[in-house]
């Protein structure tokens, strides 16, 4: 291929337009593909394909053959889609209030990060519990189960799961209170 394409080119250089288009029709998808998956949109690429193929055909006398055919063609190319997103239209330059306007649905990773930080520290503090209080906590509020329904999972009275869950969110806001509680590294996070 890479043959044809050499002597595509020697033949094309004194004007030979039916040899160009052989050029042409040799390198075109190539090329084409080349620049739609720079772009990553079918009217530039085309367009991009076409101003390609127009430079070559002016700079064909002055291929010294130094490199393949296709390679001189993907450079040619490539320079030109360079020069294209250079230019100010191809810019994605917005104004701080378009950015203001679309702000993120999701919260911001600092905030995820810290989230993730203070669930790990009740985990590690509600692991911490002594075991009748902690399976309260965890079947009420990580099950989502009602008190009545964490009495009969437990075989205990409603009454007993009311006292260990108030017993419980004491030890809690006691512990997660307490200075630096958030500067100790919890046993769950990694």
């Amino acid at each position: 291929m890479e043959l044809n394409g050499n002597q595509l080119v020697n033949n094309t250089r004194p004007g030979n337009q039916p040899k160009a288009v052989e050029l042409i029709e040799l390198f075109y998808e190539r090329i084409y593909g080349f620049l739609r998956r720079l772009t990553a949109n079918d009217a530039d690429a085309a367009d991009l394909t076409q101003r390609t193929f127009s430079r070559v055909w002016q700079k064909l006398p002055t291929f010294a053959g130094r490199s393949s055919p296709a390679s001189w063609i993907h450079s040619i190319a490539y320079h030109l889609y360079v020069d294209w997103r250079r230019a100010d239209r191809h810019t994605e330059v917005r104004p701080d209030a378009w950015w203001a306007a679309r702000a993120a649905k999701e919260s911001a990773p600092d905030e995820i990060v810290a989230r993730r930080d203070l669930q790990n520290v009740v985990y590690a503090c509600v692991d911490a519990l002594h075991p009748d209080l902690r399976d309260t906590i965890h079947l009420h509020y990580y099950q989502e189960l009602t008190l009545q329904e964490t009495a009969d999972a437990m075989d205990v009275a409603l009454s007993t799961v009311k006292y260990r869950q108030h017993q419980a969110l004491v030890e809690l806001q006691k512990k997660l209170s307490a200075p630096g509680v958030f500067l100790k590294p919890s046993s769950t996070s990694k």
